[in-house]
């Protein structure tokens, strides 16, 4: 290519270097597009195509573009974007960052999100400075180069292995600098193929994949395959006009994810392969619905997309690898044929039975083979449960559950720790309480509907938010669950409205509140705290990771910190923040010694981050300032969950008693 389409930190020779010699060790990129409508399951997608490279031994991390022209997703409304998800650097990024982590169970840094805000503020920044050296500033090569620069540094950073624990107690992870870089960057483009705003993206992953070989980056492209007509025809115009676009814009796809209901017909396939020249049938994957998300690694690998994958970033010739490049992954890729999930089947006891602890050679496995093991027991077993549990979520955003996503997959996380179907009732904040005048409060109806919701509850959670709409709701389901013994979970919000409740109906203070929905309170006990550092004066919300110290771990009447005791009894863990107003210190005290436990604090004491009734008060109630569920994980649910889902189902005294021996 044009010397203008080489980033700075690939030069001319080093682009010449690499095509010659196809040995030279090298990043692997895996770019992946969509096409046809929006929201078709990339971030899945995605996600367990790096789980399942995970099995093979590889070291994986992941970029996300999203085209938007906001610098990142901190200011978007969640009715309109879904949650905005927190990194453990206070990036504030996109969901599907959150399915990276999930699945992959690594720590990403908010450079992961990379969107077209980011990138014109740096080349802008740059061009002030005279970086340009008076040149007329373009979005090609300018921008291009900058994406460019900004995925190649991103992808060869190192990222840390998943941790929640800062003590070495049970965590587990790792610190970034203590890892080598991974050897698979998986790149989403967000959108769909064609928006205008996400051209120059695509010119730079043009231009990168002609610089740095087409054995070094591969596309993955995600299309629909509707079922249309009497009788039901699967149709593949749509994934043909895709490709056109693609290739259109000088990208060709190596591998082609068709989503549809059911499984993707092999004359589809056939058809698909034919029109859009793939390297036949077998690079055309059904991605087709599954009973459960963590079926599509297994459902991936069944059609040997690690294969065709290896094959074509010639994987096995990467130096450094050595012995851990497992495609066969110790056996497990045999054993897909009978998982049958091309086939539509998903609950299977016998592959259980071929998974079972003590039965089998499979057991014999380490490292991350192991961990697919463990994955794939999971999925299954997840499909076999018959007992569920009902969980309330008193929110308001419920028209739209992708804004309390990391705390629907934390619920779902603890139920498979716990070996129950999850029953997820929603309930609407404002409709609990009876303001009747306000359109947006609901009616008697909407009123009587939310409370029969939380009589019929084994357990309520009350998750983070802003503003003032629904707090008193959100009050007096902390005050129905602390005088029902219904166990509670408050995080951030949901913790301010526990301290609120507490103050106002046991210490008496019936003006308490936070300030910041009445500043004139004679009885602040949530105020405004920013965290103002030296260089940010403006900076107001505390955000990202930071430490919690369990300074209470026992309480007067003889029993333990049950968070710390669902923490495994660690002394200090590491939870990610996202919020302004704090508890304010000049009310602990007394708040603390009416009975409201502040177990958990800043190193520095005066932060409160945990609050809890002894279980002689209460079977679970428990609150934390922090967001717990951007650091759960499918094998490795968030503890404070982990506890009230255990509470839900009567199993948390079994699980304490188990805990003292640890």
């Amino acid at each position: 290519g044009p010397s203008h389409s080489i980033p700075w930190r690939l030069t001319q020779q080093q682009a010449t270097a690499d095509r010659l010699a196809p040995d030279t060790p090298q990043m692997k990129y895996i770019v992946v597009t969509g096409g046809v409508v929006s929201g078709l399951g990339k971030g899945v997608t995605i996600s367990s195509m790096g789980r399942m490279l995970q099995g093979c031994g590889l070291r994986v991390t992941s970029i996300k573009i999203d085209p938007y022209l906001n610098v990142d997703a901190g200011t978007m409304s969640p009715f309109e974007h879904g949650e905005v998800f927190v990194l453990d650097d206070g990036g504030e990024c996109d969901l599907d960052l959150g399915n990276y982590e999930r699945f992959l169970s690594v720590s990403l840094t908010s450079s992961s999100n990379l969107s077209t805000g980011k990138v014109y503020q740096q080349v802008i920044e740059r061009e002030r400075v005279g970086h340009y050296l008076g040149k007329t500033v373009q979005v090609v090569p300018h921008i291009s180069d900058a994406i460019q620069e900004w995925i190649l540094r991103v992808a060869g950073t190192p990222v840390s292995r998943f941790s929640r624990t800062s003590d070495g107690d049970g965590g587990g992870g790792t610190s970034a600098k203590d890892e080598p870089p991974p050897e698979v960057c998986i790149v989403e483009l967000g959108g769909t193929l064609g928006d205008i705003e996400s051209m120059p993206f695509v010119e730079a992953l043009r231009q990168l994949q002609e610089n740095l070989g087409y054995k070094n980056l591969c596309i993955a492209h995600v299309s629909l395959v509707p079922v249309m007509g009497d009788p039901a025809e699967q149709k593949t115009k749509p994934t043909q006009h895709g490709v056109r676009d693609l290739r259109s814009v000088g990208l060709s796809p190596t591998v082609i994810f068709c989503r549809c209901k059911e499984v993707l017909e092999q004359s589809t396939k056939s058809k698909i392969a034919s029109f859009c020249h793939v390297d036949g049938p077998g690079c055309v994957l059904s991605v087709h619905d599954v009973s459960n998300v963590y079926h599509v690694p297994l459902l991936l690998l069944e059609q040997r997309l690690h294969r065709i994958l290896a094959e074509n970033l010639k994987l096995g010739s990467v130096p450094g690898l050595g012995d851990r490049l497992d495609l066969g992954m110790n056996g497990l890729e045999e054993k897909s044929s009978m998982w049958n999930l091309c086939g539509g089947s998903a609950a299977n006891e016998n592959v259980l039975d071929a998974l079972a602890t003590g039965r089998g050679e499979l057991d014999g496995l380490s490292g991350m083979s192991r961990s697919m093991v463990d994955w794939t027991r999971m999925a299954f077993k997840l499909d076999l449960f018959g007992e569920s549990v009902r969980i309330v979520i008193v929110g308001k955003y419920t028209g739209l559950q992708d804004s309390y996503l990391s705390v629907i997959k934390s619920l779902k996380h603890a139920s498979m720790a716990v070996e129950r179907k999850l029953d997820l009732i929603w309930v609407e904040a404002a409709h609990l309480e009876n303001d009747f005048d306000k359109e947006e409060m609901g009616g008697e109806k909407e009123y009587k509907e939310a409370w029969d919701k939380m009589k019929s509850a084994d357990g309520v959670v009350v998750p983070g938010g802003f503003g003032t709409r629904g707090f008193l709701g959100k009050v007096l389901a902390a005050k129905f669950c602390r005088e029902s013994s219904v166990p509670y979970l408050g995080i951030c919000l949901g913790f301010q409205a526990m301290v609120v409740e507490y103050s106002r109906n046991i210490l008496c203070w019936d003006d308490a509140n936070s300030t910041e929905f009445d500043e004139k309170t004679e009885n602040p006990v949530v105020i405004f705290m920013p965290e103002i550092d030296k260089e940010n004066m403006g900076g107001t919300m505390r955000l990202g990771s930071r430490n919690t110290a369990f300074t209470h771990p026992e309480h007067e009447d003889g029993s333990t910190s049950i968070a710390q005791v669902m923490y495994k009894n660690a002394r200090v863990v590491s939870e990610r923040h996202r919020h302004r107003y704090e508890v304010n210190p000049d009310r602990v005290d007394a708040i603390h010694e009416a009975g409201l436990k502040f177990v958990g604090r800043d190193e520095t004491g005066t932060r409160m981050e945990v609050a809890e009734l002894p279980r002689s008060k209460h079977p679970y109630y428990v609150g934390c300032q922090y967001h717990p569920e951007f650091k759960s994980r499918p094998l490795n649910p968030s503890p404070p969950f982990h506890g009230l889902l255990l509470a839900a189902c009567g199993m948390l005294d079994d699980y304490v008693s188990k805990a003292k021996s640890w």
